[in-house]
């Protein structure tokens, strides 16, 4: 199985500057060429920090991110499981997990980032700013630089099953191939009376959750059906939803 997680807007900062980016050593390998283009874009853009808040949309209080996207291929990195904080990141908690686990989440889980695409849960990434509706100076509008490379990548990779927790906005940068045996997972609540309705918050808190519980467990799933079977036994609550659709209800 194959786990497709957003990322977060907030990153932890520092990590270890003897290991700065390799573009090359990233998952996915065959999509170096769209992360040098934004990470170039990215460089240049901010040698002009007033041009780079307005591009990025950066409040006063933001402006140390453009420091961070001018230090890309020198800054210090950290696993990018570590990197990313926030409601789904803070519940999967992947600092606090055991060494097997943390392997696990290394195998079987790519977080898509804006600037360098779906990255391995273990690739040690810098700190950056960036979103995935930004238009950046110097490259296509990034739903067009990304989406059929990634989509590509991602077929090559032979996962027998992948289980997208993404963003609408993050998978508009590489959608699953439609060959691919997938399902897109739905967090969503139950009221009194059986209706179903989505949720935001919690949405990435149950998702965080869910990778926790698979990440200790490490099941063999190789299809819905299997993952289905997994939670039952796991008292995690997924059920089928609409075509394509796996809900996670909280």
């Amino acid at each position: 199985m194959l786990i497709l997680l957003p990322p977060s807007e907030t990153k932890r900062p520092g990590g270890r500057s003897s290991r700065p980016l390799d573009l090359g050593a990233l998952a996915l390998p065959t999509l170096a060429p769209q992360r040098e283009a934004v990470v170039d874009a990215l460089i240049a853009l901010s040698a002009d920090e007033d041009a780079a808040a307005a591009v990025l949309k950066l409040s006063s209080r933001q402006r140390g991110d453009v420091a961070h996207n001018a230090a890309l291929r020198t800054g210090p990195t950290l696993p990018a499981v570590d990197r990313y904080t926030g409601v789904l990141f803070d519940a999967l908690d992947a600092a606090s997990l055991e060494a097997a686990a943390r392997r696990w989440l290394g195998a079987h889980v790519l977080i898509h980032s804006a600037p360098f695409g779906p990255v391995g849960a273990l690739d040690p990434i810098p700190a950056y700013r960036l979103a995935a509706g930004t238009s950046l100076p110097g490259v296509p509008p990034l739903r067009r630089h990304w989406a059929e490379a990634v989509s590509a990548a991602l077929a090559a990779e032979s996962a027998p099953f992948v289980l997208d927790l993404r963003s609408e906005a993050y998978v508009a940068l590489g959608p699953v191939p439609g060959g691919i045996p997938s399902a897109y997972l739905r967090v969503v609540t139950v009221g009194e009376d059986g209706s179903v309705r989505a949720l935001n918050h919690f949405n990435k808190h149950g998702k965080g959750a869910l990778v926790r519980a698979l990440a200790q467990t490490r099941p063999r799933v190789s299809n819905a059906a299997a993952l289905l079977r997994w939670a039952a036994d796991a008292d995690v609550h997924l059920r089928s939803g609409a075509p394509g659709e796996i809900e996670l209800v909280v």
